[in-house]
């Protein structure tokens, strides 16, 4: 997360780096909650009733461990959401030119947790104004992402989006910049990065946030 590259303009697709066919390296189990890392529902031991989220909100090893302690989240990740290159490294996301946002992937129960809910999270534990940036870290793969996996989650992410914005506005708080769009294909980070804050608890946290709670009727 440190030594970030200032690099705040997205390449286009003929511009970003080659990548790689196929990742380098292999995930295990999640060393908080103890099930896959790597997990779709419906398949293997993975319950059918599950859903998948996809957020970007700054540096995914703080986001990560928000979302791993909410009740009804089977499973988390971190990794590279929203850009061009394949299997891309962390290194090569932080130079700009893969066009990924560093994103955390969650797998969730949606009869405990709702994806409203995640949603209203997500918004309260960063602060979706601030563009190619959260907090001290500036680049691209900082930029403010909801990439939703069904047409439901399009609703909800558009519909929250809206109210939590109108509160931000009323507040002079500035306009939201959360990319909105389908969820395409996510890479995983490397296996340092996955629960990187339950390996290292003193390890670096960004929490830039606008201090403002989703609006209780929504």
């Amino acid at each position: 997360m440190f030594g970030s590259r200032t690099k705040t303009t997205l390449p286009a697709p003929d511009q970003a780096l080659a990548g790689r066919s196929e990742p380098w390296f292999e995930l295990g189990d999640h060393t908080v909650l103890g099930t896959p890392i790597v997990a779709t529902p419906g398949e293997g031991d993975v319950p059918a009733h599950l859903e998948v989220a996809v957020f970007g909100l700054g540096c995914f090893w703080g986001a990560e461990e928000i979302y791993w302690a909410k009740e009804g989240v089977w499973s988390t990740s971190v990794g590279y959401a929203g850009g061009y290159t394949p299997n891309p490294s962390y290194e090569e996301v932080c130079s700009g030119r893969t066009g990924h946002t560093e994103a955390v992937r969650i797998v969730f129960d949606p009869s405990v947790i709702g994806f409203a809910d995640l949603v209203k999270a997500f918004f309260e534990v960063h602060d979706p104004t601030q563009g190619m940036q959260q907090g001290n870290d500036v680049g691209t793969q900082y930029r403010s992402a909801i990439y939703f996996t069904t047409p439901e989650q399009e609703a909800t992410a558009k519909e929250l989006t809206e109210v939590y914005g109108a509160e931000l506005r009323q507040r002079r708080l500035g306009d939201i910049t959360t990319e909105i769009r389908p969820s395409t294909e996510y890479f995983y980070a490397e296996p340092a990065h996955q629960q990187y804050l339950a390996k290292n608890p003193f390890g670096y946290r960004c929490h830039a946030n606008t201090g403002v709670r989703f609006p209780a009727t929504a």
